[in-house]
């Protein structure tokens, strides 16, 4: 029989994990940051999967290689999926910047595959597969 000391041991630390996997659950109203990141209640999110252009930077395109403010397109994309919708996001990693990494939804709808679906982010492979149909699909309809 353990003592009560290594009772309580395993009961806080089982507490500790469980309080940590729902705290990185977040719902609200979003602030858009650029393409892939938001402010969710205070907390900034990374999208998980995903690589969209920073919200100033410059793309070239076409035969010409005509310059674009392609990050503007991303955040302003981002901006009206979100508009005055309540997103939640799920999560359980941080990056090195201490954003959470997360999947965000409206209702049913994967945000982040939303955003690569139309052409303004790349599906992240180094980190994940999970976008990679999206963006090929997003490139044989010729989107963003």
């Amino acid at each position: 029989m353990l003592p009560m000391r290594a009772y309580s041991i395993v009961l806080f630390s089982l507490l500790s994990v469980a309080t940590s996997a729902i705290a990185a659950d977040i719902t609200g109203k979003p602030k858009v940051i650029d393409g892939d990141t938001i402010e969710l209640g205070g907390q900034r999110v990374r999208l998980h999967g995903i690589d969209a252009p920073e919200a100033k930077q410059i793309c070239h395109t076409g035969k010409k290689n005509r310059p674009f403010p392609c990050g503007q397109f991303a955040t302003r994309t981002l901006s009206d999926l979100v508009r005055g919708k309540t997103v939640t996001c799920k999560g359980d990693e941080r990056d090195r910047y201490g954003r959470l990494i997360a999947v965000c939804y409206i209702d049913r709808v994967d945000i982040n595959e939303q955003m690569v679906s139309r052409g303004w982010a790349l599906a992240y492979r180094r980190y994940s597969q999970d976008y990679v149909r999206a963006e090929q699909s997003a490139q044989h309809m010729k989107d963003g």
